[in-house]
Parts: C-alpha cells; structure tokens; sequence
C-alpha cells in the first residue's frame, strides 16, 4: 500500500530507470534540499523514504505511461518485460479468454499475481483473485508500482508472484481534458480516447480536494482477412530447408458435406465422406473453400477476427478532507463498463441425416456407388457436417460492470500512525448472444420443412435462418468483496544504528460469486427436465454457483536497523479461511440438494526476511526470503461437476460385465466424455492451499552520477498446486481411479454416457527462476538531455511437475499447456528531451521458441511436393523467430497548458512472427496473438489541455 505525501526531486531522478533505487538514501540527506518525507511502498506497511527499499519495486511514472503509447491499462502492463501468461483480448475471439485482460509477473500465472487500486483489493473477475484490467480506465492512473516479489505476509493470498498496484490521481486542483487517436495500417483496429478530470482545492491549503474524471475509449475489430500473414488457414512456408503449408481447415462445411456409414454383404463395415455439391458440379462453390480429395473444406480461420471491438466508459471520483490537523478522511469511487465483442468463424454443426429425408433421396443415394459403396451394402447412417454461414460469424458480447467504492480515516495520534479503511467491490459479467449462433430446434424445424438445403451454396438463406438465431444473454456471473481493514506503525525502540519501526494490522473480508447460466447454456438436466433444445455452435451443461467465503487476517512487520547502512526488516501474517457456503449445491447426479459447507476451512502462516545493505555510498545490496500462499479459489470447491467436453480416444475402462457402467462401454477405443468441476470434498481429500517459498537478490551501483546499473535475481518455488489430473491417468488406471468414472445424463445426446470426472487436487509443483535488469545512462548534449533506459527479463527456469507427466520444462517451447515461457523479454528506450520537445526511440524484443510439434495423424502440416502439388500430411517441428519492434514518439509541449503528442508503434511494420499452432488463445492461423501485435504500423495523435 502506498499513501504518498511527498516526493522529493531527489527521489524522481532515482526512479528514472523505473526501479527504486535504496543507494540514494543517504546521498539525499547530504544535500541541502527539503526535508524527504516517508511514505507507504507497495509490499510495506511502514512508513519510508521511497529510495530505501529492500524490495524490487518498479514505478511507472505518468511520463513512462505516456510514453508507452499504450490506449488503456492492459496494453500497458503488456509492455513490461516482467510480464508472461496473461489473458490478452485476442484470445476471446473462441479462444476462452472471456472478455478477460489480466496481468501475470514472470509467467507464474494471473492467479498468483495480486492487482490492487491504491494499495486495495478489487473484485476479481473470478472466484478468486484475477483481475480483469478492463475495469480500470487509464486515463485516471497516476502511476503504476510493481513489486515483483511474494508478498502475502502484508496482501495475504495470491501475491506470490508479486503486486501491480494502480495509484489514482489525486490532489489535483487543475481541469485536464484529453484526447487521442490511433490509425493502424488497415481500416480495423482503429482506438479513439477522450477524457476529462477535474479538481477542486488544495489538500494542504484549503483542507480538502474533490476530484471528478470521466473518460471514453473504443476500439474497433480488425479482421483476420484483412493482413496477409492471418488472412487464410493455408499457409505455404519453408522448414529445414523444405517446403510445407499450414492446412488447417474444416470438414464443417458449405455446402454441406457428408459422411456415409455402411456395412459390407460381408459383415464388415467401413465409411466415406465427400461433398454431395461437388459431385455435382464439379467445383466448390462459396467463399473459403478448399477441395481435399472428395470434399471441400472451410477455412475458418479467414473469417475470424484478429483483435475484437473494445468498449469503455468509466468514471472517477475522490473526496480528501483534513478533519483537524492529525486526522484525515478519504473516499473514493469507480464505476466503469467495460464490453469485449469477439466474432469468430460461423457455428459448425454435425447433425444426423434420416435416411428417409427427402435430402437422403437428393444429395446422398445417387452418388453411393461413385462413393465406393458396392452394391448390396447397407447404409446404416449419414451424418452432415454444417457451416451455417447465413445465421452469420458466431458473436459474444463480453460485458462487465465494475463498481468499487472505498472510504476511512487515516491519522496520527501522539507518534502512532494509524488508518482504517472500508472497501466494496463488485462485478457484474454478462456473455450475451451477438450474433451466429442459432436454436437447434428451430434449425431442425427448417430443415424439416424444407426452407433450408444445407447442401445448397451460401448467400441465399439469410431471412430465413434469422429467426433461429439467438439473442440470449447465456450468463451472468456476479462477483464480490467487503473488505474493512486497521493497521497502525510507530517507531518503538532505538538501536545504536538508528530506531526501529514496528506495523500492525488486520482485515477482513467476505467474498461472494455467483454464476447464473441461462436455460440453453444448462440444456436438459433435472432442474429443467422437460427443457429439449440445444446451442447450434455452442455448448451445454452448465449449472449456478452462489458462494460465499469468510478470511481474517493479521500482520506485523519490523524494521530493524543493523547497522547505519543496514536493515532488517522481519514481517510475518496469520490468515484463516472458513469452509465455503454454497447455496447451490448440486451432488455428482447433478440433483440440487440442501445448500451447506463445502471444502474444508483453511488456516495459514507467513513470515518474510528482507535486507538492504549500503556498503558504500554508490552501492545496494538487497534481498529477500519468504514463504506464501495461495487458498483455493471458490470455484476450484463448489463448482458442479458439467459437461467438460470429449476425451481423446480410450479402451473401455470398465471391465466387468456386472458393473452397471460397462452397458455403456463403446466398442474398442472410443471417445468418452469429460465431467468438470470442482472439489468439495472434506477430510483427508479436500483441497488446501498452495504453498510457496519465495528469494530475491538484488544489487544497485553507480559507477558514476550518469550511470546506473540493476540486477535481481528472483526464485519461486511452488508446491500443493491445484491441478486437475490428466484423462490419461484417469483411463489407463480405472482401478486407483475408480471413483472418477461416473454415469452421466448428456444434455445433447440426451441418455446416459460414461465419463471421467476431472476435479482438482493439490497434485503439481513448480519451480520459476529469473533475473530482471534494468539500467540507465543519462547525459546532458548540445541538443537536450539525453537519457537512456534499458530492462529486461532472463528466465533460467519455468517447470513443472505433475503425476503421470513428470517433468515438463517449459522456457523457450510450446509447451503441452499451449503456452510459450520466452527466454528473454527487453524493452530499450532512447529519450531526448530539449525543453519543449521530447523524442524518444524504443525497441521491444521478444526471443523466439520452439513451435508446436505435429505428428502426421494430427492432420494439420502437408509437405509440398516437387510441381508444387500437396503431398500428405507429416510430423514437423520448426522454431518461431525472435519479435522486434520499434516504436517513436515525440512530446511537444507547445504552451504551459497544451501538449501534442504524435507516435507510430512497430515503425518498420514488422509482421508477428510465422507460427503453425492451432491451439492457446484466440482462433487466428499464421500468427499467436497472444504474444504479438497483429495491428502492425499504428499512429497515433494524443493531446492533453490544461486549464
């Protein structure tokens, strides 16, 4: 937490390279300016100047911010190269990001990254920590603190990996309007901004100070088709030294095509698929299609977006009154709405074909025999495969409103600081309907009747699928926080090197979640028995959740000063969770029984040491050693076992006729069905919190005044992590796992199926390891002052270890998660300010990795044949090169009240890097969204009046 009353000049030109620097504590006091007051850092409870750290906190400054050129929070904290594993929003275009943007330090994960709003807790988008950044409008960040350290003895749960803290503006008196504009290459993406803030009285003179601001800022979608590096799932490219192209396309299709299923005069049964237009007319007719073979395939991947529309509205407001000369109170609200509109490829859909359709007589009897069925044979199915590109681009609007409201008095009494504060903070999150997806019993009604031929080419059936798309608002997922926090600090006894401090404080907090999945999300189950239509192009077996959770918790931390250039500071936390309330229990059956506790209580202590040692004037030392935690989130408890998908292929793991599972079986390897949830069980298997052990090691010098170096090294070692166990453990060992393997009611299919039930359990352990730099030369030259920054990121280790997989070591790979842990991450920054113009020049740099690695039975990479034909499907693996970009900015600041700033981000307009991967975020071929900028060259025009 972080309550700044003063920073001196001193202290800014510390922070210059965005790191605190501790070496300059005593260099300040030497001088002969003002008194340096002490102020709350981010991971401390005490009281200091900001210069004194032992802890690795960076400061971004509203200049940095400015510089960055980025439009809202989550660009923002994208740009820092401590940065890995975030939820981009990209990856909502069917990627499962949900609408969500989300911060992540040293890719140890978003649930291990704690994000706070002036030093408190913000309603998480989920059951447990993680954030969504969307809520919170840029406009009205002063600065932003990250602590890239674990942090749980002062936060308490989930700061393992460390703290981004938004500080707010405040005390300001003057009106600010502000204004930008971004143009990318191409028509889509474009982002417009425009904010207003303005204040009223001076703290320190008038005794209070009212602040309002407002802002606005819309982003607009851009399209898949319109950049050649996304523009198609067929992609030509070389690997070691060979010619290949990407084929990643769908056998749903349109016109429709179709798969028939036949048994022999022999007994034997065998199948074959093509498209029933094809065959007659010889050609694929419509957009985005691919002959293979007998069939023509689609290329979803041209029809998808490469970053969704972006909405916000937000509004700030902050009340400072100085009560009397020792005690203050403050207030502070934010309400924003945030929407993120994905649109990706048309809803696909299998769906049987009744041999006594008139359809069946059409398109599938006449071409039995140019199909290779003999006479004689017998057809026992025929299944169509869809792309219903009438009912248009399937469409989620992901909508949050974000209300948070703070208030509480702060003060001093005789040398005892204290401050007590109340915090509400809620989320509303709606996924409503935008636009693709369709009624599958209106669907079937049209086909029945004969007003839709799925064997037909698009363009001419958009009224009449119209009325069987939906509009639904599919769910609702509330989330909620009270928290009341007291703590208090004083000086409370002297050593011979100096006084020591001493923090206490507690907290508590209630927290609330809630989803509500509308009747089509949930399907038939036995809360709507009679309920019989389904999603085209979605999904169903959802149920609610409405839990609730109790966590006190208490501190202490203790700065000891060792020696005159030295301290030690002690910190240690109590926190205690009770079991969780749900008032929607629903047993393995899915049958809602008596609301009640689940999971267990949980109960947790912390402790931390940290150092800082001077050991000379132009020289810090620090580090760090910790335990942590993180409890297991609500959802990880209470969430019912749903529908989780199909499992890859398996032998029936029950063997035993008796067993009332085994009619269930399906004949050799087979596709079973996947249960998801969580895990409520009590006693010896219920879920306990994660636990942590946490170092840091850092140095600071200047060999002279122009020049300051930092490293720090940084070690995080987790263990108990909640994981769920793979569906290859779970099938390939039905004796251990028998419990696991359960009767399911299948919404779709509408009968019982036999599936595996995947719930978490403290199953993994992981091991994260790195050094992040940062240093800085500045110069005064005939031109300006020059300055010049430089930060990065090295990881050493990202691995993991679970059963059934051992080790998975995951730096610089696609690893088996569909994730990427780069190796290096830098951002080089050259500025020249000459009073009233600034430039600056700034290179990012991503390392490259090892792609994702086919087999020749993943059907996804074909070799390219001498004449330029296709060959067949092989294995691959090829690596993704390195990503640098540049990006330039100038500041002018044309008068004491208007400034223009005018950028151009990825000046050279460097494309991402190739990648073959279809799985991870996001539905976009060719490119990974999730780690590049699909926008290429942006300028942008930013303008902020004072008056």
């Amino acid at each position: 937490m972080m309550v700044e009353t003063v920073l001196s000049r001193s202290v800014r030109l510390i922070c210059a390279s965005g790191l605190a620097l501790g070496m300059q504590s005593a260099v300040a006091q030497s001088t002969n300016e003002a008194p340096v007051h002490r102020v709350e850092i981010t991971g401390s409870s005490i009281k200091r100047i900001s210069a004194e750290g032992a802890l690795p906190v960076q400061t971004l400054s509203k200049l940095q911010i400015e510089q960055s050129g980025a439009t809202n929070v989550a660009d923002l904290i994208a740009t820092l190269p401590s940065m890995q594993g975030f939820t981009t929003s990209s990856m909502s275009v069917n990627g499962g990001g949900g609408g969500l943007q989300t911060a992540s330090i040293h890719a140890i994960g978003e649930g291990y990254t704690l994000v706070l709003l002036n030093g408190r807790r913000l309603a998480p988008s989920t059951s447990g920590s993680t954030v969504n950044l969307a809520s919170i409008p840029l406009a009205a960040v002063e600065r932003v603190e990250i602590l890239t350290d674990g942090a749980n003895t002062l936060y308490g749960s989930d700061a393992i990996a460390g703290v981004v803290n938004f500080i707010l503006k405040k005390n300001q008196t003057d009106a600010i309007v502000e204004a930008s504009y971004s143009q990318p290459r191409s028509s889509g993406g474009t982002t417009s901004t425009a904010a207003i803030s303005k204040g009223w009285g001076d703290l320190d003179k008038d005794g209070y100070n009212l602040l309002l601001s407002a802002s606005h800022d819309e982003s607009k979608a851009a399209y898949a088709r319109d950049s050649a590096f996304s523009q198609s799932g067929v992609i030509p490219f070389y690997a070691n030294g060979k010619a290949y192209s990407l084929y990643q396309l769908s056998s749903n299709s349109i016109p429709g095509t179709a798969t028939v299923k036949y048994t022999k005069a022999d007994g034997s049964t065998s199948s074959a698929a093509f498209s029933p237009n094809l065959f007659a007319t010889g050609a694929c007719n419509g957009a985005n299609l691919f002959k293979v073979g007998n069939r023509c395939l689609y290329d979803y991947a041209a029809t998808v977006e490469n970053t969704p529309g972006l909405k916000r509205d937000s509004g700030f407001a902050s009340l400072n009154v100085k009560l009397n000369e020792s005690t203050n109170f403050f207030a502070e609200g934010l309400l924003s709405s945030f929407s993120n509109t994905a649109q990706y490829a048309a809803p696909a859909q299998p769906l049987g074909l009744p041999l006594s359709s008139p359809l069946y007589a059409k398109y599938i009897r006449p071409y039995l025999t140019r199909l290779g069925v003999p006479a004689g044979a017998t057809v026992n199915s025929v299944t169509m495969n869809l792309r219903l590109v009438d009912a248009g681009g399937r469409a989620d609007e992901y909508k949050t409103i974000a209300r948070h409201l703070a208030f509480g008095f702060e003060g001093s009494y005789r040398n005892i600081d204290w401050r007590g504060a109340y915090t509400h903070s809620e989320n509303k999150q709606t996924d409503t309907a935008a636009g693709g997806y369709m009624s599958l019993n209106m669907f079937d009604a049209l086909v029945a009747a004969g007003k839709f031929d799925p064997f037909a080419p698009p363009g001419n059936s958009k009224d009449v699928l119209a009325p069987a798309v939906l509009h639904n608002e599919f769910s609702v997922t509330k989330s909620k926080i009270d928290m009341l926090q007291a703590g208090a600090s004083t000086e409370v006894f002297k050593l011979p090197a100096g006084v020591a401090q001493l923090a206490v404080g507690a907290d508590f907090t209630q927290q609330k979640y809630e989803e509500a999945p509308d009747a089509y999300s949930q399907g038939q189950n036995k809360q709507q028995p009679t309920f019989t239509d389904a999603i085209v192009g979605g999904s169903a077996g959802a149920l609610p959740i409405d839990a609730k959770r109790n966590n006190w918790g208490a501190y202490g931390e203790l700065l000891l000063p060792v020696l005159r250039n030295m301290d030690l500071t002690v910190s240690g936390r109590y926190d205690d969770f009770s079991a969780v309330s749900n008032s929607k229990n629903f047993d393995s059956d899915g049958n809602l029984i008596a609301p009640g506790k689940q999971g267990e209580s949980a109960s947790k202590a912390t402790y931390k040491l940290a150092l800082r040692w001077n050991p000379l004037e132009s020289v810090l030392i620090r580090g760090s050693y910790g335990t942590g935690f993180k409890a297991p989130t609500m959802s990880n408890i209470v969430k019912p076992l749903v529908n989780g998908g199909s499992s890859q292929f398996h032998a029936c793991p029950i063997t035993s006729a008796s067993d009332p599972r085994y009619k269930l079986c399906n004949p050799g390897s087979s596709e079973y069905g996947l249960l998801k949830g969580g895990n409520a069980a009590i006693g010896a298997g219920a879920l306990r919190p994660e636990q942590s052990k946490q170092a840091t090691l850092g140095v600071r010098f200047e060999p002279v005044s122009s020049v300051s170096l930092g490293f720090d090294w940084w070690d995080v070692k987790l263990r108990d992590q909640i994981q769920t166990l793979s569906e290859d453990l779970v099938f390939n060992n039905p004796a251990v796992y028998d419990s696991l393997l359960r009767t399911y009611f299948d919404p779709i299919q509408k009968q019982n199926v036999l599936v595996a039930a995947l719930t978490p359990f403290n199953l993994a352990s992981s091991h994260y390891q790195g050094i992040d730099w940062d240093h800085s030369y500045k110069s005064g030259t005939p031109w300006g002052k020059f300055n010049l920054q430089w930060t990065g990121t090295f990881m050493t280790k990202a691995e993991q270890t679970t059963p059934g997989s051992g080790l998975e070591k995951n730096i610089g790979r696609f690893n088996s998660y569909s994730e990427v842990t780069f190796r290096w991450i830098s951002k080089l920054t050259a500025s020249l300010n000459t009073g009233r113009f600034t430039h600056a020049l700034t290179a990012n740099y991503h390392s490259g990795y090892t792609d994702q690695v086919y087999n020749e039975d993943d059907s996804v990479v074909r070799e390219v044949l001498a004449d330029g034909s296709l060959g067949d499907y092989v294995p691959i693996k090829r690596q993704v090169s390195s990503y640098t970009t540049f990006d330039w900015q100038t500041k002018a600041q044309l008068s004491k009240s208007f400034t223009l700033t005018a950028g151009v981000k990825n000046l050279a307009d460097i494309n991402p890097p190739f990648t073959i991967r279809n799985a991870g975020g996001g539905n976009q071929s060719g490119y990974d969204g999730r780690y590049t900028d699909p926008l290429g060259r942006q300028f942008y025009l930013n303008g902020a009046f004072k008056f």
